[in-house]
């Protein structure tokens, strides 16, 4: 797929709006034997996606919050590297992720590669191709590098562009509140964020206070849960 994606890269980069965007990837996405393709930018308090997923599907995507659930999300947000999946090989121990995993298919939405990138302040991007078949070829192997390039070329080009949000969460952070967020889902703690963003204990035990305020959480970890379930971090 090596080609492909330099290919991609080149044609996105002469896309100049986000309907020509949404064109050469549904394009290039036939192209390579997948039906759809779907584009998802997880920031500070907002969702912004672009695809040619049906729009029903969409529309329930946003509306039920299956960001929280979504087995291809939670593999990109461990992995950060490209990586191939199938529904019918996903975790499906969770009655929640094996009633998603169903409903997607019902909607053609079966297996299919996934390019996750990161965008500074624990916030990621992510561009999927997907299929309708029961598996994806083997054959298709990925190149890593190649492929979070092109990715890149893709999130960038739709920030220059200014895409509007597709969902917008009504709580607000801080750019240091949501960093010190980050770390300590990632177990790190005060002491240890404190090191690494070479600040004070007590700027950090500041920042957390107020985003444990905004999120109406009343520890820590709960602060955590709901600012990742809410795609803030």
């Amino acid at each position: 797929m090596n080609q492909w994606f330099e290919h991609l890269t080149e044609q996105v980069s002469l896309a100049s709006d986000e309907v020509a965007i949404k064109s050469t990837l549904q394009r290039l996405a036939l192209e390579k034997g997948f039906t759809a393709f779907a584009y998802l930018s997880l920031q500070a308090e907002t969702q912004t996606a672009i695809s040619s997923y049906p729009p029903e599907w969409q529309e329930r995507y946003f509306l039920k919050s299956y960001a929280t659930i979504d087995p291809v999300i939670s593999s990109a947000r461990s992995q950060m590297e490209a990586f191939a999946w199938s529904h019918a090989y996903s975790n499906r121990t969770n009655k929640e992720r094996r009633a998603f995993c169903d409903e997607a298919a019902e909607f053609g939405i079966r297996c299919g590669i996934t390019v996750p990138i990161k965008t500074g302040f624990g916030r990621i991007a992510m561009l999927t191709f997907a299929s309708n078949e029961l598996d994806v070829p083997r054959a298709r192997a990925l190149n890593p590098v190649l492929a979070a390039s092109a990715v890149g070329q893709v999130h960038s080009r739709l920030e220059l562009i200014g895409v509007h949000p597709t969902r917008q969460s009504p709580i607000r952070l801080k750019a240091d509140e949501l960093t010190c967020l980050r770390w300590s889902a990632e177990g790190k703690s005060m002491r240890a964020i404190a090191i690494i963003e070479n600040t004070s204990y007590a700027n950090v035990a500041f920042f957390l206070r107020n985003a444990k305020a905004a999120l109406g959480a009343t520890t820590l970890p709960q602060a955590t849960a709901m600012a990742t379930k809410l795609g803030l971090i």
